[in-house]
């Protein structure tokens, strides 16, 4: 297969694309570089293009001329905070930017698309674990914009024949197992790196919002997803589609919530130090529990994440974190 992977210089599009050169695929990656990492490519076997999404001068030419067989499409900006303080910001890159995208691949006769979207789409959910037929409600823009282009999919798939699989992260979590590419954010918000970051120096310490939530140890608990488990549902996600399959959606997480309390004492077991924890009043927006329903992902792609314990997803994200690159690139 031929496999273009927009924002295949990130987080989780660097460790697709990784599993995606290892089956076999020839893989181009067409990356802004905003946030991206080159050496999260390199040495993948994988041809980087510097480029941005929305620049048809760039991104019609790729599409007519190399006429992939399908796109999966991680480019995005990510960081909820900011959606709310910058929603143009968001709704231009999340939305309007992929628009030049799928009038590229329609134009290339390009059919089939993976979306990496987001269990924000959900907002605040009525039951949980959470299933894909929960209504999507989001509570910020960028929950907002991810489930605006769930919307165009659909439509063109009525217009145009496009068929589409939008995966619905819980939390992504770890690196990759032999530590050679991992998670490097700036700012970085996710709570693993910040406190392995918080126990290696790096920054003063990290803060709990709440400890005063309606679970067993009154913190926040959430579902976590290794990120190899991520790339492994996006090539069940093609697979899929190559074998005729419609556009669907699917829940990633393991099925089960791990507390902030017990990641915090599962990184201080890996690392055989203490994290500096100072504990803050809840956060705004921030609802007690967040777990996947994965069960369809397991029927229909036969999914099934292999990281299922805390203390084997921060072991990963402290090979990365305490390995020759210092969790960053």
């Amino acid at each position: 297969m031929k496999i273009l992977v927009t924002g295949g210089a990130g987080y989780i599009g660097s460790h697709t694309v990784r599993q995606l050169v290892r089956s076999g695929a020839e893989v181009t990656v067409l990356d802004s570089m905003i946030y991206g990492h080159p050496a999260a490519v390199e040495g993948s076997g994988a041809k980087l293009v510097k480029g941005d999404l929305g620049d048809a001068s760039i991104v019609y030419p790729l599409l007519v001329r190399e006429k992939f067989d399908a796109v999966v499409h991680f480019a995005a900006f990510i960081q909820v905070g900011e959606s709310v303080q910058d929603p143009l910001k968001y709704y231009e890159n999340n939305i309007a930017k992929p628009l030049t995208l799928l009038r590229a691949m329609l134009l290339a006769g390009t059919r089939k698309f993976v979306f990496s979207s987001t269990a924000a789409t959900y907002g605040v959910p009525s039951q949980m674990p959470i299933p894909e037929t929960e209504k999507q409600d989001p509570i910020n823009p960028y929950g907002g914009s991810k489930l605006m282009l769930e919307k165009v999919c659909r439509d063109c798939e009525k217009a145009y024949g496009l068929k589409s699989v939008f995966l619905r992260y819980f939390n992504a979590s770890g690196s990759a197992g032999d530590g050679t590419i991992g998670e490097d954010h700036d700012p970085e918000t996710h709570l693993i790196p910040v406190i392995l970051q918080a126990i290696k120096g790096e920054r003063p310490g990290i803060t709990v919002f709440g400890t005063d939530y309606d679970t067993p140890d009154g913190t926040c608990v959430r579902d976590y997803v290794h990120v190899d488990d991520l790339a492994d549902a996006h090539l069940r996600a093609l697979d899929y589609l190559m074998k005729g399959g419609k556009t669907e959606c699917f829940n990633l997480g393991t099925g089960k919530g791990l507390s902030v309390k017990e990641i915090i004492d599962a990184a201080e077991k890996v690392t055989g130090k203490k994290a500096p924890v100072t504990y803050g009043e809840r956060r705004e927006g921030d609802p007690p529990y967040l777990i996947a329903d994965a069960t369809k992902a397991r029927d229909i792609l036969g999914w099934v994440p292999k990281y299922q314990d805390a203390l084997q997803i921060v072991e990963t994200a402290w090979q990365w974190a305490n390995g020759p690159h210092g969790g960053h690139y």
